[in-house]
Formats: structure tokens, sequence, C-alpha cells
């Protein structure tokens, strides 16, 4: 096994062990056929039910962010190379202030 071999295990095992400890365990219910199609991926790609869920959700909600729209109000925050950039009324702003005053509790 080369030096390089054994420098991506090592940081393979660095990203598992950062992302699990920033794991929190949650209950939830779903779907019978949901329970179904988890165990038939965790079957073939031979990983953890947990790992499955937890990778999807995460995934979930990043595209679920991308994809949140931006409603430009009529307050303009600041110029941009010449453009003004108007303030976001859509649901972003008030998402963004959830996470912040649920990250200080």
């Amino acid at each position: 096994m080369g030096s390089q071999s054994l420098s991506k295990l090592l940081k393979s095992w660095e990203d598992h062990a950062s992302k699990v400890s920033q794991q929190t365990e949650v209950s939830v219910s779903i779907n019978q056929s949901d329970v179904v199609r988890l165990a038939a991926l965790a079957e073939v790609y031979k990983l953890p039910e947990n790992d499955i869920i937890a990778t999807l959700i995460h995934e979930a909600l990043n595209e679920l962010e991308a994809k949140m729209p931006y409603i430009p109000g009529k307050k303009v925050i600041r110029i941009e190379d010449g453009d003004e950039i108007f303030q976001d009324t859509g649901p972003m702003p008030e998402y963004l202030a959830a996470q912040k005053r649920l990250l200080q509790k």
C-alpha cells in the first residue's frame, strides 16, 4: 500500500469522523414504501440505512435552498458594478434568520 493510498485512507477517516461528530439523532415517521426503498438502497450500496437517510436529507436540503426563489423587493440594499441589488422579499431571508436563531439556542 503506497503512501498516497494511506493518505487517502486517513483523509476518508477524518472526513467521516467530522461528519459523525456533527450528526444529531432524530426520529421521523415515513411511509412503508419509503422504508423498503431505503432498505433496498442500503443493500445495493452496502451502506447503513442511517447513512443513506442522512445523505438524502442533506442533499435534498441543499437543493431546496438553491431553488428558493429570489423575489426582489422595492428597497435597494447595495449597488454592484453599477447595478441596483434589491432586498429579497422571498422566503430565503426568513429561512436564514430562523437558522441563525435556532443555532444560537
